[in-house]
């Protein structure tokens, strides 16, 4: 039995945005579809960890949750796979780093990168980007020069015109001027400047339901906009300095094993958003940067990140995944399972993806099991969790309550339901009705031990 939801205390789109006061560190890079800082805050007060506690996010993306745990004095660890999330997240921690010396040296690194390209007869583009339809204003002062561009192996990983060929070239040449003038922190905060320059202003990305190619632009400022970035850097480090030394490190690890990177009995709290049963592709939302940067090297690279992923699409699924058995016993998600699979035969449907459906709602779910499973011994007794999920509709229409089948799997493992609140609600991209964006809170007794 279930325990009663609580109203929700906010909810629609807004719910989900990153608001002005929160921008320090969270703006650095952060997915689209990444859970807000205020929700982390609600959650730290409700809790009131003891002094000296320590936070989770088994599945900790970009860092918010760690980020906002640092702000606020406490400690935190991490857990993450996907290289260009984990990267993000190590960068967003580390405030060591001297924010006037990282604003020098970028102002320096960007005048060497833009005397390269004077030398090649080109300069970096500080007029609003040009579109391919307004080619014909471009006005040429002699020969262009051989554009660099990336080797054919990582090319090939991109979406098509994700990033037009004279951007790059300002892109590659910025990063060698980065690598060779550049300290090591000034290296890792540079790329993370230049993978949110990319994704905002460099690339010609757009974002929906999924990850597309928007309007393509011809040209588009590259050395603006990264030290535009690297700028906002040095003033949020200059101002949370004092926060340096709160401990906050991030795993690169699979959180379907993350009891095996944690120390036991460490973690007074997990808050953290796992992905959801939804067709998403995350590997695809963040392969421009993965790409441009050398996170992603080729397509066997792209297939060893996609198996430490858990399963939550059909693109990411393999002939030995076998995550399916943790649920084999399962009454609700066999049920559901099976009536995704009656209606793609319904409905006729025969494609490749189409047929993997059912299995991958098997798959996250047995991901999600063998994660709650996993994480036991790391937790303290009487430690409270907050899982920020929600309802499905992307498979064929079915019904996904994501929320109520994650408490049943956790109390299944031993841990106590202790409700689930309504965090927002959100119209379906499939059926148009409104889903719901649900935290299910937990607690690991006091009274047992994993088993």
């Amino acid at each position: 039995m279930l325990a009663q939801t609580t109203p929700p205390r906010r909810s629609g789109p807004a719910s989900n945005q990153l608001q002005p006061v929160d921008r320090a560190v969270h703006d650095w890079y952060r997915f689209a579809l990444s859970f807000p800082p205020h929700l982390v805050r609600d959650y730290i007060d409700r809790y009131k960890l003891p002094p000296g506690g320590t936070v989770l996010d088994p599945f900790c993306g970009t860092g918010t949750t760690l980020v906002e745990c640092k702000k606020l004095g406490l400690a935190s660890v991490g857990v993450e796979s996907h290289p260009m999330a984990h990267f993000a997240s190590a960068v967003k921690v580390d405030w060591r780093v001297d924010g006037k010396a990282l604003r020098r040296q970028a102002e320096a690194i960007a005048a060497v990168a833009s005397r390269t390209l004077a030398q090649q007869g080109l300069r970096d583009c500080l007029a609003p980007p040009l579109f391919a339809d307004d080619a014909s204003q471009i006005i040429s002062e002699g020969p262009s020069p051989p554009l660099r561009c990336l080797p054919v192996e990582q090319s090939t990983m991109l979406l098509k015109n994700s990033i037009s060929p004279l951007p790059l070239h300002r892109t590659l040449v910025l990063m060698d001027a980065m690598d060779e003038h550049g300290t090591e922190p000034i290296r890792r905060c540079g790329r993370l400047a230049l993978a949110n320059a990319l994704v905002r202003r460099i690339g010609n990305l757009k974002f929906g339901p999924e990850v597309g190619v928007g309007k393509v632009k011809t040209d588009a400022p590259v050395i603006d906009a990264w030290l535009q970035g690297m700028r906002a850097m040095a003033a949020d480090l200059g101002e949370l300095r004092g926060r340096a030394t709160v401990e906050a490190r991030a795993i690169w690890a699979d959180a379907r094993d993350a009891g095996a990177v944690l120390e036991p009995s460490s973690v007074d709290a997990v808050i953290t958003s796992p992905p959801y049963p939804n067709e998403k592709d995350y590997t695809r939302t963040t392969r421009l940067e993965s790409v441009v940067l050398g996170l992603l090297r080729d397509k066997r690279h792209l297939r060893e990140l996609k198996q430490g992923l858990i399963r939550s699409n059909t693109r990411g699924v393999y002939k030995t995944d076998m995550d399916d058995q943790e649920v084999a016993d399962h009454p609700a998600i066999r049920k559901i399972a099976k009536a995704i699979e009656r209606r793609r035969l319904d409905l006729g449907k025969t494609s490749g993806f189409e047929r993997l459906y059912h299995r991958v709602t098997l798959l996250y779910f047995g991901g999600i099991r063998r994660h709650l499973a996993s994480l036991r011994p790391a937790l303290k007794p009487g430690a409270k969790l907050a899982y920020v999920v929600g309802d499905q509709a992307s498979y064929l229409r079915v019904m996904i309550r994501t929320g109520e089948l994650l408490a049943d799997l956790a109390q299944s493992l031993g841990y106590r339901l202790i409700g689930i609140d309504l965090f927002r609600t959100r119209p379906s991209t499939v059926t148009g009705e409104q889903l719901r964006e649900e935290v299910v809170l937990l607690e690991w007794p006091a009274y047992r031990t994993a088993s």
